[in-house]
């Protein structure tokens, strides 16, 4: 074996090892260390300008890092051009070729490789994205999640170790995209190979991605699997870009056993020491959180019917919107203005209308604590603006 084919024994993994980019003063992505492991479904995710397109550029050899290396298996591509790296990039403009039918879209990467044989390996690969009825067809008479699969067809017949994908379902209305989260996984299972996917949509990246990094001013703030990051996230930005949470500022009682005890607004709360990030020191400040799911809503007449041990707090309901599969509420208490509250509709109590005096309480399991000096608004006003 010659020393030019050793390279493609070696895994798909990706290997980011200090690597950054500046533009003058401007710092793109901070110094960052990321493995993509082989065959895994990897997103980055954020809002406009956090980095995360920019280090998929790294990736692809578009953008050269001002520092670090970046790795495919055990061979060093930092120097490659992208043309000699073992990747292929989807985009959210799919550039297909308006002139040729989707057969040759495909055979493409194939026939400019010297290919003679092409219609096995393209209808297999038409098969695979399910369009080998759409075989002779041109791109305009196609769908926009059609054109995304021929598009995906065209990088993957090429047999890459990695596929950059880069908000490539941006472009399809919210219906088509849903589908095609679905398609894009079943694809990455059939094929097994390494997807790194960039997107700024929450949902996109948790119905995907095995896991998912999230980045925040050039910077990783938090990785691991989805539900591990929506369950126990460590920063207020995590928290908040992944879904919605509740933060009551609450100072720590005692600590005993598994549990924190906290004070707030007079009432007493308790959270399993093992989630919480935070320093917990008696008399110290604990940034506790909920998500709105994980939250019961009792009208105030009925307290004494709620379980002991549950954390509970009082307030008065100030809106309420119904929206078919739960209603989502907003609770003003004294620990938190805008508690939000999403309640299945299964048996809805008439009594909880704007107005009305309620009690929140949930299960401590479900609580979670961050340091009380990070703003607990961190990642809300950015989700809105990349909306």
């Amino acid at each position: 074996m010659t020393t030019a084919k050793e390279p493609k024994e070696h895994g798909g993994d990706v290997r980011l090892s200090g690597i950054s980019k500046t533009y003058g003063s401007f710092t793109a992505v901070h110094p960052l260390d990321l493995t993509v492991p082989q065959g895994s479904f990897f997103a980055l995710l954020g809002a406009s300008g956090c980095g995360k397109t920019t280090t998929l550029r790294m990736i692809a050899g578009l953008e050269e890092p001002s520092t670090g290396t970046v790795c495919l298996g055990e061979q060093d591509v930092t120097a490659l051009p992208p043309y000699k790296r073992p990747v292929n990039t989807v985009f959210q403009s799919y550039a297909l070729f308006p002139h040729l039918d989707i057969f040759e879209n495909v055979a493409f990467g194939l026939r400019r490789r010297g290919i003679k044989s092409v219609k096995q390996q393209v209808g297999d690969m038409l098969d695979l994205v399910q369009l080998g009825e759409q075989a002779r067809k041109k791109p305009h008479q196609l769908s926009g999640g059609q054109q995304q699969r021929v598009a995906v067809a065209r990088a993957l017949i090429n047999h890459p170790k990695v596929l950059l994908l880069d908000e490539p379902l941006g472009a399809l209305d919210l219906k088509l995209r849903r589908q095609m989260q679905l398609e894009l996984k079943r694809i990455q299972t059939e094929v097994g190979i390494t997807f790194v996917h960039v997107t700024h949509d929450q949902e996109e990246a948790m119905t995907m991605a095995d896991t998912v990094a999230v980045m925040n001013g050039g910077r990783v703030e938090q990785q691991g699997a989805p539900a591990d990051l929506y369950e126990n996230p460590r920063t207020t930005f995590v928290a908040n870009f992944l879904g919605t949470s509740n933060f009551i500022e609450a100072e720590v009682a005692s600590v005993s056993g598994d549990d924190v005890f906290l004070k707030a607004g007079g009432g007493k709360l308790t959270l399993p020491k093992a989630r919480c990030t935070a320093p917990a020191t008696t008399g110290g400040t604990v940034l506790v959180g909920v998500r709105p799911e994980k939250i019961s809503l009792t009208h105030a007449d009925d307290a004494g019917a709620i379980p002991e041990g549950r954390n509970r707090i009082t307030g008065r309901i100030a809106d309420s919107s119904f929206i078919g599969v739960s209603t989502q509420y907003v609770v003003n208490s004294p620990v938190c203005a805008a508690f939000e509250v999403y309640a299945q509709n299964i048996e809805r109590d008439a009594r909880l209308v704007p107005g009305a005096d309620v009690v929140l309480h949930w299960n401590p399991a479900h609580t979670f604590g961050l340091d009380a000096d990070q703003d607990a608004d961190a990642g809300v006003e950015k989700v809105e603006e990349d909306a």
